[in-house]
């Protein structure tokens, strides 16, 4: 009898600036993970592009990948560059835009 696991469920080592292409004049997303507890999404923006913004209703944790951006929170700008991250909370209003191509990492938590 054979235990080998199937390929689809095999883990795998990936670097997640390779895991998305810029595209000009747009924002590319992936979803590498979603569960009804929450999602885990790469994004690439390309330069000056941006979301509009909103609020969720749950807390969400961003991480630079690549690049540069402004993030607003309750209308306060925060600057990051790759490496850093940021908590966006529950119920308050963010946007985010790409100072220079980028590509960021968004987990949300739904509770």
């Amino acid at each position: 009898m054979s235990d080998k696991k199937n390929t689809n469920d095999a883990p795998q080592v990936t670097r997640l600036a390779d895991m998305v292409e810029y595209q000009t004049g747009s924002i590319v997303s992936r979803t590498l993970v979603k569960q009804s507890q929450g999602s885990v999404t790469l994004f690439a923006f390309d330069k000056d592009n941006a979301l509009s913004e909103h609020t969720a209703p749950f807390d969400a944790l961003l991480y630079i990948v690549d690049g540069d951006m402004e993030v607003t929170i309750d209308g306060e700008a925060y600057f990051l560059t790759a490496g850093e991250t940021i908590l966006m909370p529950a119920n308050h209003p963010h946007a985010v835009r790409a100072m220079s191509r980028a590509k960021m990492l968004l987990t949300m938590i739904r509770s």
